[in-house]
Protein backbone atom coordinates (compact mmCIF):
# COMPACT_ATOMS: atom_id res chain seq x y z
CA UNK A 1 0.00 0.00 0.00
CA UNK A 2 1.18 2.97 -0.58
CA UNK A 3 0.57 5.69 2.20
CA UNK A 4 -0.68 8.74 1.75
CA UNK A 5 -1.38 11.84 4.23
CA UNK A 6 -5.16 11.28 3.27
CA UNK A 7 -4.39 7.42 4.90
CA UNK A 8 -5.44 8.58 7.88
CA UNK A 9 -8.50 11.26 8.88
CA UNK A 10 -10.18 12.70 11.69
CA UNK A 11 -12.86 10.14 11.02
CA UNK A 12 -10.66 7.12 11.36
CA UNK A 13 -9.85 8.59 14.70
CA UNK A 14 -13.83 8.87 15.62
CA UNK A 15 -14.32 5.34 14.47
CA UNK A 16 -11.19 3.91 16.21
CA UNK A 17 -12.43 5.83 19.80
CA UNK A 18 -15.87 3.87 19.19
CA UNK A 19 -14.18 0.54 18.30
CA UNK A 20 -12.12 0.75 21.15
CA UNK A 21 -14.85 1.58 23.89
CA UNK A 22 -15.23 -0.55 26.78
CA UNK A 23 -11.78 -2.43 25.32
CA UNK A 24 -8.74 0.03 26.87
CA UNK A 25 -8.71 2.49 29.64
CA UNK A 26 -10.49 5.95 29.63
CA UNK A 27 -7.08 7.23 31.68
CA UNK A 28 -7.56 9.95 33.48
CA UNK A 29 -6.59 13.54 33.01
CA UNK A 30 -5.58 15.59 36.18
CA UNK A 31 -4.47 18.79 36.65
CA UNK A 32 -1.05 18.71 39.12
CA UNK A 33 -0.79 21.51 41.49
CA UNK A 34 2.62 20.53 42.64
CA UNK A 35 3.77 19.99 38.65
CA UNK A 36 2.34 23.85 37.79
CA UNK A 37 3.88 25.37 41.08
CA UNK A 38 7.22 24.12 39.93
CA UNK A 39 7.20 24.78 36.25
CA UNK A 40 5.67 27.94 36.03
CA UNK A 41 2.52 26.23 33.77
CA UNK A 42 -0.60 24.77 34.43
CA UNK A 43 0.11 21.15 33.79
CA UNK A 44 -2.30 18.82 33.11
CA UNK A 45 -1.38 14.98 32.93
CA UNK A 46 -2.71 12.36 31.16
CA UNK A 47 -2.35 8.95 32.80
CA UNK A 48 -1.33 6.64 29.59
CA UNK A 49 0.61 4.56 32.29
CA UNK A 50 -2.84 3.24 33.97
CA UNK A 51 -3.04 0.88 30.62
CA UNK A 52 -3.34 -2.66 31.56
CA UNK A 53 0.26 -2.78 29.75
CA UNK A 54 1.24 0.08 31.13
CA UNK A 55 1.63 2.41 27.93
CA UNK A 56 -0.60 4.14 25.00
CA UNK A 57 0.24 1.30 22.55
CA UNK A 58 -2.71 -0.72 23.44
CA UNK A 59 -4.77 1.59 21.61
CA UNK A 60 -3.36 1.13 17.91
CA UNK A 61 -2.41 -2.40 18.87
CA UNK A 62 -5.86 -2.94 19.69
CA UNK A 63 -7.51 -0.79 16.71
CA UNK A 64 -5.12 -2.84 14.24
CA UNK A 65 -6.01 -6.17 15.21
CA UNK A 66 -9.71 -4.81 15.31
CA UNK A 67 -9.32 -4.25 11.67
CA UNK A 68 -8.08 -7.62 10.59
CA UNK A 69 -9.92 -10.24 8.05
CA UNK A 70 -11.07 -13.35 9.46
CA UNK A 71 -8.22 -15.00 7.56
CA UNK A 72 -5.64 -13.10 9.18
CA UNK A 73 -6.90 -13.45 12.64
CA UNK A 74 -6.78 -17.33 11.60
CA UNK A 75 -3.33 -17.47 11.02
CA UNK A 76 -1.62 -14.65 12.99
CA UNK A 77 0.17 -11.91 13.90
CA UNK A 78 3.97 -10.71 13.82
CA UNK A 79 5.04 -7.38 14.99
CA UNK A 80 8.68 -5.93 15.98
CA UNK A 81 8.92 -4.07 19.11
CA UNK A 82 11.23 -3.08 22.02
CA UNK A 83 8.75 -3.57 25.16
CA UNK A 84 5.55 -1.36 24.47
CA UNK A 85 3.97 -1.80 21.06
CA UNK A 86 5.16 -6.02 21.89
CA UNK A 87 3.03 -5.79 24.98
CA UNK A 88 -0.09 -4.32 23.39
CA UNK A 89 0.03 -6.30 20.78
CA UNK A 90 0.29 -10.01 22.78
CA UNK A 91 -2.19 -8.91 25.42
CA UNK A 92 -4.45 -7.82 23.28
CA UNK A 93 -4.31 -10.85 20.48
CA UNK A 94 -4.77 -13.35 23.41
CA UNK A 95 -8.09 -11.23 24.41
CA UNK A 96 -9.00 -12.04 20.57
CA UNK A 97 -8.00 -15.42 20.12
CA UNK A 98 -4.86 -14.31 17.45
CA UNK A 99 -1.98 -16.19 17.31
CA UNK A 100 1.08 -14.05 17.96
CA UNK A 101 4.69 -13.34 17.31
CA UNK A 102 6.90 -10.99 18.85
CA UNK A 103 10.20 -10.32 17.35
CA UNK A 104 12.22 -8.00 19.62
CA UNK A 105 16.16 -7.15 19.81
CA UNK A 106 19.03 -8.88 21.85
CA UNK A 107 18.99 -6.01 24.27
CA UNK A 108 15.38 -5.69 25.43
CA UNK A 109 15.01 -5.24 28.52
CA UNK A 110 14.23 -8.21 30.94
CA UNK A 111 11.03 -7.13 32.26
CA UNK A 112 9.91 -6.28 28.96
CA UNK A 113 10.39 -9.83 27.52
CA UNK A 114 8.79 -11.67 30.84
CA UNK A 115 5.71 -9.33 30.32
CA UNK A 116 5.25 -9.96 26.63
CA UNK A 117 5.21 -13.73 26.96
CA UNK A 118 3.22 -13.75 29.55
CA UNK A 119 0.36 -12.48 27.43
CA UNK A 120 1.12 -16.17 25.73
CA UNK A 121 2.66 -14.46 22.95
CA UNK A 122 5.72 -16.16 20.74
CA UNK A 123 9.11 -14.12 21.38
CA UNK A 124 12.03 -14.34 19.40
CA UNK A 125 14.76 -12.65 20.56
CA UNK A 126 16.98 -11.69 17.21
CA UNK A 127 19.32 -8.92 16.42
CA UNK A 128 21.62 -6.47 17.60
CA UNK A 129 19.30 -3.24 16.91
CA UNK A 130 15.79 -2.66 16.09
CA UNK A 131 16.65 -2.63 12.02
CA UNK A 132 18.00 -6.07 12.51
CA UNK A 133 14.66 -7.18 14.41
CA UNK A 134 13.03 -5.75 11.65
CA UNK A 135 14.47 -7.68 9.06
CA UNK A 136 13.79 -10.74 10.74
CA UNK A 137 10.53 -10.15 11.65
CA UNK A 138 10.08 -9.41 7.97
CA UNK A 139 11.41 -12.96 6.98
CA UNK A 140 9.09 -14.74 9.40
CA UNK A 141 5.89 -13.07 8.01
CA UNK A 142 6.56 -13.94 4.27
CA UNK A 143 7.54 -17.71 5.41
CA UNK A 144 5.25 -18.12 7.30
CA UNK A 145 2.37 -15.73 6.00
CA UNK A 146 1.43 -13.48 8.79
CA UNK A 147 0.42 -10.02 8.93
CA UNK A 148 2.90 -7.39 10.05
CA UNK A 149 1.50 -4.94 12.94
CA UNK A 150 3.86 -2.04 12.70
CA UNK A 151 4.45 -0.48 15.90
CA UNK A 152 3.96 3.39 13.90
CA UNK A 153 3.73 3.24 10.76
CA UNK A 154 0.29 2.04 9.80
CA UNK A 155 -3.16 4.12 9.56
CA UNK A 156 -5.20 1.88 12.44
CA UNK A 157 -2.41 2.25 14.48
CA UNK A 158 -2.47 5.78 13.91
CA UNK A 159 -6.04 6.22 14.35
CA UNK A 160 -5.80 4.33 17.27
CA UNK A 161 -3.00 6.78 19.32
CA UNK A 162 -5.03 9.93 18.00
CA UNK A 163 -7.87 8.83 20.28
CA UNK A 164 -5.63 10.04 23.69
CA UNK A 165 -6.76 13.17 21.97
CA UNK A 166 -10.14 13.06 22.28
CA UNK A 167 -10.12 12.09 25.80
CA UNK A 168 -7.93 14.72 26.10
CA UNK A 169 -9.94 17.73 24.82
CA UNK A 170 -13.06 16.31 26.86
CA UNK A 171 -11.64 16.92 30.24
CA UNK A 172 -9.81 20.15 29.60
CA UNK A 173 -11.61 21.57 26.35
CA UNK A 174 -8.98 24.87 26.81
CA UNK A 175 -6.17 23.34 25.81
CA UNK A 176 -2.96 25.88 24.89
CA UNK A 177 -0.19 23.33 24.37
CA UNK A 178 0.61 19.64 23.85
CA UNK A 179 4.37 18.42 23.84
CA UNK A 180 4.30 15.03 22.38
CA UNK A 181 7.02 12.77 22.75
CA UNK A 182 8.33 11.01 19.44
CA UNK A 183 9.95 7.77 18.47
CA UNK A 184 8.45 6.33 15.01
CA UNK A 185 5.99 8.97 15.49
CA UNK A 186 2.73 7.31 15.79
CA UNK A 187 1.83 9.05 19.41
CA UNK A 188 2.51 12.94 18.02
CA UNK A 189 0.64 11.81 13.49
CA UNK A 190 -2.52 10.22 15.50
CA UNK A 191 -2.97 12.71 17.74
CA UNK A 192 -1.78 16.03 15.91
CA UNK A 193 -4.62 14.28 13.32
CA UNK A 194 -7.06 14.92 16.10
CA UNK A 195 -6.41 18.68 17.37
CA UNK A 196 -5.64 19.79 14.23
CA UNK A 197 -9.44 18.89 13.47
CA UNK A 198 -10.96 19.59 17.09
CA UNK A 199 -9.19 22.08 18.57
CA UNK A 200 -6.72 23.99 16.01
CA UNK A 201 -5.66 26.57 18.39
CA UNK A 202 -3.59 24.04 20.36
CA UNK A 203 0.06 24.02 19.55
CA UNK A 204 0.83 20.48 18.93
CA UNK A 205 5.18 20.05 19.68
CA UNK A 206 7.41 17.23 19.82
CA UNK A 207 10.16 16.06 21.72
CA UNK A 208 12.87 13.61 21.11
CA UNK A 209 15.78 12.32 23.39
CA UNK A 210 18.99 14.61 22.37
CA UNK A 211 20.50 11.59 21.47
CA UNK A 212 18.26 10.14 18.89
CA UNK A 213 17.10 13.68 17.00
CA UNK A 214 15.40 11.81 14.43
CA UNK A 215 12.45 14.11 13.39
CA UNK A 216 14.06 17.59 14.30
CA UNK A 217 16.90 16.48 12.20
CA UNK A 218 14.38 15.71 8.84
CA UNK A 219 12.18 18.64 9.09
CA UNK A 220 15.02 21.13 9.06
CA UNK A 221 16.63 18.51 5.92
CA UNK A 222 19.55 17.31 7.88
CA UNK A 223 20.81 13.67 8.18
CA UNK A 224 19.92 12.78 11.87
CA UNK A 225 23.03 11.91 14.02
CA UNK A 226 21.40 9.40 16.29
CA UNK A 227 22.99 7.01 19.13
CA UNK A 228 23.91 6.71 22.96
CA UNK A 229 22.56 4.84 25.79
CA UNK A 230 19.25 6.98 26.74
CA UNK A 231 16.78 6.00 29.39
CA UNK A 232 14.41 6.98 26.88
CA UNK A 233 14.58 3.81 24.68
CA UNK A 234 11.01 4.00 23.93
CA UNK A 235 11.91 6.82 21.82
CA UNK A 236 15.48 5.93 20.69
CA UNK A 237 14.19 5.58 17.14
CA UNK A 238 16.79 6.20 14.48
CA UNK A 239 13.95 7.25 11.42
CA UNK A 240 10.36 7.86 12.00
CA UNK A 241 7.92 6.06 10.34
CA UNK A 242 7.34 7.62 6.41
CA UNK A 243 3.07 8.29 7.08
CA UNK A 244 4.12 10.08 10.33
CA UNK A 245 6.61 11.77 8.98
CA UNK A 246 4.22 12.70 5.88
CA UNK A 247 1.46 13.88 8.37
CA UNK A 248 3.75 16.15 10.77
CA UNK A 249 5.80 17.38 7.89
CA UNK A 250 3.93 20.43 7.61
CA UNK A 251 1.91 20.78 10.93
CA UNK A 252 5.00 20.46 13.28
CA UNK A 253 6.83 23.68 13.85
CA UNK A 254 9.02 22.75 16.61
CA UNK A 255 10.81 19.53 18.23
CA UNK A 256 12.22 20.10 21.20
CA UNK A 257 15.68 17.75 22.58
CA UNK A 258 15.85 16.67 25.98
CA UNK A 259 18.87 15.65 27.86
CA UNK A 260 19.40 12.62 29.83
CA UNK A 261 19.59 14.08 33.78
CA UNK A 262 16.21 16.05 32.23
CA UNK A 263 14.66 13.05 31.31
CA UNK A 264 16.28 11.50 34.73
CA UNK A 265 13.89 14.09 36.66
CA UNK A 266 11.31 14.13 34.94
CA UNK A 267 10.89 10.41 35.92
CA UNK A 268 11.55 11.25 39.67
CA UNK A 269 9.02 13.99 40.07
CA UNK A 270 5.86 11.76 38.63
CA UNK A 271 7.55 9.26 41.40
CA UNK A 272 7.83 12.06 44.06
CA UNK A 273 5.18 14.27 43.36
CA UNK A 274 2.66 11.94 41.28
CA UNK A 275 3.38 9.04 42.69
CA UNK A 276 3.24 7.58 39.55
CA UNK A 277 6.01 5.64 37.24
CA UNK A 278 7.31 7.08 34.44
CA UNK A 279 9.22 5.42 32.09
CA UNK A 280 12.04 7.25 30.72
CA UNK A 281 9.76 8.10 27.11
CA UNK A 282 6.95 8.86 29.13
CA UNK A 283 8.48 11.27 30.83
CA UNK A 284 9.42 13.18 27.82
CA UNK A 285 6.90 15.79 27.89
CA UNK A 286 7.71 16.67 30.95
CA UNK A 287 11.08 16.70 30.48
CA UNK A 288 10.61 19.45 27.97
CA UNK A 289 8.50 21.41 30.22
CA UNK A 290 11.43 21.31 32.48
CA UNK A 291 13.99 21.51 29.67
CA UNK A 292 12.39 24.70 27.55
CA UNK A 293 10.46 26.25 30.74
CA UNK A 294 9.84 29.88 28.65
CA UNK A 295 8.26 27.89 25.99
CA UNK A 296 5.43 26.76 28.24
CA UNK A 297 5.00 29.28 30.78
CA UNK A 298 1.64 30.50 31.91
CA UNK A 299 0.21 28.39 29.58
CA UNK A 300 -2.23 24.98 29.49
CA UNK A 301 -0.14 22.58 28.92
CA UNK A 302 -1.48 18.67 28.48
CA UNK A 303 1.08 15.89 28.94
CA UNK A 304 1.03 12.29 28.24
CA UNK A 305 2.74 10.53 30.65
CA UNK A 306 2.35 7.78 27.45
CA UNK A 307 4.47 4.64 29.57
CA UNK A 308 5.22 3.23 32.97
CA UNK A 309 7.58 0.31 31.86
CA UNK A 310 10.60 0.73 33.50
CA UNK A 311 12.96 -1.80 34.87
CA UNK A 312 12.99 -1.45 38.98
CA UNK A 313 16.46 -1.36 39.10
CA UNK A 314 17.07 1.47 36.50
CA UNK A 315 14.32 3.53 38.64
CA UNK A 316 15.65 3.00 41.68
CA UNK A 317 19.06 4.17 40.37
CA UNK A 318 17.46 7.12 38.65
CA UNK A 319 15.79 8.04 42.06
CA UNK A 320 19.23 7.64 43.36
CA UNK A 321 20.62 10.09 41.14
CA UNK A 322 18.15 12.67 41.90
CA UNK A 323 18.98 12.74 45.48
CA UNK A 324 22.66 13.30 44.59
CA UNK A 325 21.82 16.01 42.71
CA UNK A 326 19.18 17.54 45.00
CA UNK A 327 22.22 17.40 47.58
CA UNK A 328 20.02 15.03 49.60
CA UNK A 329 23.19 11.88 49.25
CA UNK A 330 26.51 12.93 49.98
CA UNK A 331 29.63 11.41 49.65
CA UNK A 332 32.32 12.87 52.01
CA UNK A 333 36.01 12.20 52.01
CA UNK A 334 38.21 12.42 55.15
CA UNK A 335 41.40 12.16 55.90
CA UNK A 336 42.45 11.96 59.85
CA UNK A 337 45.52 9.95 62.03
CA UNK A 338 44.56 5.96 62.47
CA UNK A 339 43.93 6.33 65.92
CA UNK A 340 40.69 4.83 68.39
CA UNK A 341 37.86 7.20 68.28
CA UNK A 342 38.44 9.50 64.89
CA UNK A 343 35.29 7.40 63.21
CA UNK A 344 33.67 8.16 66.78
CA UNK A 345 33.90 11.42 66.67
CA UNK A 346 32.76 12.15 62.89
CA UNK A 347 29.66 10.26 63.51
CA UNK A 348 28.80 12.25 66.77
CA UNK A 349 29.24 15.32 64.53
CA UNK A 350 27.14 13.95 62.00
CA UNK A 351 24.65 12.38 64.61
CA UNK A 352 24.41 15.98 66.09
CA UNK A 353 23.40 18.24 62.97
CA UNK A 354 20.86 15.54 62.17
CA UNK A 355 22.43 13.60 59.12
CA UNK A 356 22.44 9.94 58.64
CA UNK A 357 25.36 7.64 57.57
CA UNK A 358 24.28 5.29 54.39
CA UNK A 359 28.18 3.76 53.74
CA UNK A 360 31.34 4.45 55.49
CA UNK A 361 34.31 2.88 53.54
CA UNK A 362 37.84 2.70 55.12
CA UNK A 363 41.24 3.20 52.86
CA UNK A 364 44.25 2.98 54.42
CA UNK A 365 46.60 1.81 51.54
CA UNK A 366 46.36 5.08 49.19
CA UNK A 367 49.79 6.76 48.92
CA UNK A 368 48.58 10.09 48.93
CA UNK A 369 47.56 9.47 52.51
CA UNK A 370 50.31 9.33 55.48
CA UNK A 371 51.64 5.94 56.16
CA UNK A 372 49.73 6.85 60.01
CA UNK A 373 46.78 8.10 58.36
CA UNK A 374 43.75 7.07 57.09
CA UNK A 375 40.92 8.19 54.55
CA UNK A 376 37.22 7.29 55.39
CA UNK A 377 34.32 7.87 52.59
CA UNK A 378 30.91 8.56 54.37
CA UNK A 379 27.99 8.43 52.35
CA UNK A 380 25.80 10.45 54.12
CA UNK A 381 21.87 11.23 53.92
CA UNK A 382 20.82 14.96 54.67
CA UNK A 383 17.82 16.86 54.50
CA UNK A 384 18.80 19.16 51.10
CA UNK A 385 21.84 21.02 50.15
CA UNK A 386 22.10 23.73 52.75
CA UNK A 387 22.10 20.88 55.28
CA UNK A 388 25.16 19.10 53.77
CA UNK A 389 26.74 22.62 53.39
CA UNK A 390 26.02 22.67 57.21
CA UNK A 391 27.75 19.16 58.13
CA UNK A 392 30.76 20.28 55.90
CA UNK A 393 31.36 23.57 58.02
CA UNK A 394 30.88 21.36 61.50
CA UNK A 395 33.69 18.79 60.31
CA UNK A 396 35.94 21.61 58.97
CA UNK A 397 35.59 23.67 62.41
CA UNK A 398 36.12 20.26 64.41
CA UNK A 399 39.85 19.45 62.14
CA UNK A 400 38.19 17.25 59.51
CA UNK A 401 37.72 19.48 56.67
CA UNK A 402 36.02 16.65 54.25
CA UNK A 403 36.02 16.52 50.12
CA UNK A 404 32.60 16.32 48.40
CA UNK A 405 33.01 13.35 45.80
Amino acid sequence: MTLTIETVGIQDVREAARRLHGHVERTPMRLSRTLSDITGAEIWVKFENLQFTASFKERGALNRLMTLTEAERRTGVITVSAGNHAQGVAYNAARLGIPATIVMPLGTPFTKVKHTRKHGARVVLSGETFADASLHAFQMRDREGLTFVHPYDDPMVIAGQGTIALEMLEDVPDLEIVPIPVGGGGLISGNLIAFEALAPRVDVIGVEARMYPSLHAELRGEEPVCGGQTIAEGIAVKQVGRLPFQICRDRVREVLLVDEPQLEHAVSLYANVEKTVAEGAGAASLAAVIAHPARFAGRKVGLILCGGNIDARLLASVLTRGLVREGRISSLRLTGDDRPGLLSRVSKIIGDLGANILEVAHNRLALDVPAKGAEFDILVETRDALHTRELVEALTAAGYPPRTL
